[in-house]
């Protein structure tokens, strides 16, 4: 067993390989081309994968390469305003790079990594600091300030400290045992980010709509469903939430949603006003588009991915509404 095997065998978007050394949920690529999927089987030497991406024209003996890694997000300043696909490729991105159709087996960072950012510590030399802690703050939109976090499950004493302009990648922070820190951290997206204690919701949620404030009252830190047939009004209603309830920040997931559909959210979000600042709504949103056309496994990975970004900014104090349209597709 090696960290290369080959395709065995071919059914839509999964595909089994063999002779390849892999875990569950660890990510490879599959093909000449270098298709992403996740390793969602093992049974003794062939590992079942489901593939993002559409698999025509792939051929049983092609190479399958283990990662290593499970699928994780980036996540630090520049998430807000952006439109991702289901495993955080920006779209804007991936047209500028391949126009209108995207090209099986691309990458492209969740992040901008050349762009600065203005970094202004909070936190000094000296400081004793643990996972969760903010050690400074970034103006990321108009509206939102980024606070830059301690990883979870990491800390000791700052040795230094800087502010001043930097990439997401660059180092920002360096602990006493060597341990640097930047704006940027990798989060698996299986695993929840950890807490140490749950609170029992107990203040409502301001939804802006009276009828839904008055017969069907929403807690912070609870959920809702929103059941209804085709055009009945289930995303106007989501956008409204979005719009007027008192969220500051909002992840809107479409997942399985129709082509057209999403078209629509995409085209019309973009043009929202929120009524609070007179700015626009994406200023504080964050929008993962995955259609019904993709593979069922990239459907899914659009759901953890925004649950993982909707988690990370919670962990800076911000009240985030999460939206997943639809849950019956995924």
């Amino acid at each position: 067993m090696t960290e290369q095997g080959q395709i065995y065998r071919i059914s839509g978007p999964v595909v089994t390989a063999i002779g390849l050394d892999a875990k569950m949920y660890d990510v490879v690529r599959v093909g000449d081309e270098g298709l992403m999927g996740e390793v969602i089987e093992l049974h003794g030497e062939k590992a079942v994968i489901q593939v993002y991406e559409d698999t025509s024209g792939v051929r049983p003996g092609e190479p399958v390469v283990n990662t290593g890694l499970t699928l994780s997000v980036q996540l630090g300043p520049g998430l807000l305003t952006q439109i991702y696909d289901g495993i955080q490729r920006p779209l804007p991105v991936l047209l500028e790079k391949m126009g209108t159709f995207i090209t099986r087996g691309v990458d492209a960072d969740g992040l901008d990594q050349e762009r600065k950012w203005t970094f202004e510590p909070t936190a000094s030399k000296g400081d004793n600091v643990e996972g969760g802690m903010v050690i400074g703050t970034v103006q990321e939109t108009e509206t939102i300030v980024h606070k830059i976090m301690i990883p979870p499950n990491m800390s000791g004493t700052i040795k230094s400290i800087k502010g001043g302009d930097f990439t997401v990648s660059e180092t920002v922070c360096t602990l006493d045992d060597g341990t640097e820190i930047a704006m940027m951290q990798r989060w698996p997206v299986r695993a929840p980010r950890p807490f140490k204690q749950k609170y029992a919701p107990d203040t409502p949620l301001v939804t802006g709509m009276r009828i839904l404030d008055f017969l069907f009252p929403l807690a912070k830190g609870g959920a809702a469903g929103i059941p209804g047939p085709f055009g009945s009004g289930k995303t106007v209603t989501q956008q409204s939430l979005a719009k007027y309830s008192d969220a500051q920040i909002v992840v809107y997931i479409g997942c399985g949603e129709r082509g057209n559909e999403m078209t629509e959210v995409l085209d019309e979000f973009p043009h929202l006003i929120d009524p609070n600042t007179g700015k626009p709504l994406m200023n504080r949103t964050v929008m993962i588009a995955n259609t019904s056309n993709m593979p069922v496994a990239a459907r899914e990975a659009s759901v953890y991915t925004g649950i993982t970004i909707a988690e990370y900014f919670r962990d800076m104090g911000y009240d985030v509404a999460l939206m997943a349209d639809s849950t019956s597709r995924w």
